[in-house]
């Protein structure tokens, strides 16, 4: 692998992961929670979706108990948010901007670590709805809230949208270019749909 790219992946996961912990910290605030539950709801929003995918791709142990740096860039993004939270004026609004940054940070991971394993497109794609999502249906759960995916606003959809806009675009542009665009596109996508008030069907 390039050592370019390499760098360029390091930083998607790194991001993605102090995005997720942000968007997970202001959704426990939100709920008025503790500081050692904010703390815990951060760590599963940013580990929740790499867990699953992990455990459905047979890669264990699972990436946050090989590296400990992960662990310790969510707690210190915790701990940082959590100082600092007074600065920000509209917590609902930075719930949605990290929680959008973060999904399209991980569906990208998720899609690139199925590539790696030979997986078809579609699954591939799929890996990466789940990466990009399961953190925030864990967080959900467990702030006994409707998990967002199963609304009718778009929250998988951008995914998909996405996954399969980096999917073509590898065999055009350069893979750094290819992430960018579609990280761009999900987050885009996810605000856009949120404040627009698009849905799908409901019975």
């Amino acid at each position: 692998m390039d050592i370019s790219l390499s760098t360029f992946s390091q930083v998607i996961e790194i991001l993605g992961t102090m995005a997720f912990a942000i968007s997970g910290v202001f959704a426990a605030m939100e709920k008025k929670l503790d500081v050692f539950g904010i703390t815990i709801i951060a760590f599963v929003t940013a580990i929740g979706g790499g867990t699953v995918r992990d455990v459905l791709i047979g890669a264990t142990p699972v990436a946050w108990m090989k590296d400990v740096n992960i662990l310790l860039i969510i707690l210190g993004t915790a701990v940082i948010t959590m100082l600092f939270r007074k600065k920000i004026v509209n917590l609902h609004k930075t719930l949605l901007l990290s929680d959008a940054l973060g999904l399209g940070l991980f569906t990208i991971i998720g899609i690139k670590k199925g590539m790696a394993i030979d997986l078809s497109p579609g699954i591939c794609i799929t890996l990466g709805t789940i990466t990009g999502c399961f953190g925030g249906v864990i967080r959900d759960i467990l702030l006994n809230r409707i998990p967002a995916l199963f609304h009718a606003d778009l929250y998988a959809t951008p995914c998909i949208v996405g996954g399969i806009t980096y999917v073509l675009l590898i065999n055009y542009i350069s893979e750094e270019w290819a992430q960018a665009i579609a990280i761009i596109i999900v987050s885009a996508v996810r605000i856009i749909a949120y404040r627009k008030n698009w849905r799908l069907p409901t019975l």
